[in-house]
């Protein structure tokens, strides 16, 4: 059977990133591997073996296209209300959270954030499939 393992971004500020991703989600740096033309970081705390993988091209200056492709990662956390609470005071901008039903029950409570490069990341409830 196949396991998940990493997801990578291109990101522009390794620093930025970095702190970005401690900040909102607790993720540390598991592993830098330093190239001629670029550095791969891998992100992970101690809620998954599943790792953020940053790759910061070097010389880079532009903004990445993020395209119309990508959607978003999402983390899972077990009281909602205060992470969103805690995302606010920590200055990151958490949009408003939604309660999604299906069928009259609640399926997800969720926010979205936005990390320094533009990519969206869902936070949802630990509630039925979303653990």
């Amino acid at each position: 059977m196949a396991r998940a393992i990493h997801m990578m971004i291109r990101v522009l500020d390794e620093a930025r990133s970095v702190a970005f991703y401690k900040k909102a989600f607790g993720l540390e740096v598991a592993d830098r591997l330093e190239f001629d033309d670029f550095v791969l970081i891998y992100l992970r705390n101690g809620e998954s073996d599943f790792e953020l993988e940053l790759t910061i091209n070097k010389g880079r200056s532009e903004p990445y296209d993020l395209g119309d492709g990508y959607g978003h990662i999402a983390f899972s956390v077990a009281d909602l209300d205060a992470e969103h609470a805690r995302f606010e005071a920590e200055g990151l901008a958490p949009r408003k959270i939604v309660e999604f039903e299906r069928d009259g029950a609640l399926l997800a409570r969720f926010f979205f954030v936005q990390d320094p490069d533009g990519y969206q990341i869902e936070v949802l409830q630990r509630h039925g499939r979303y653990h």
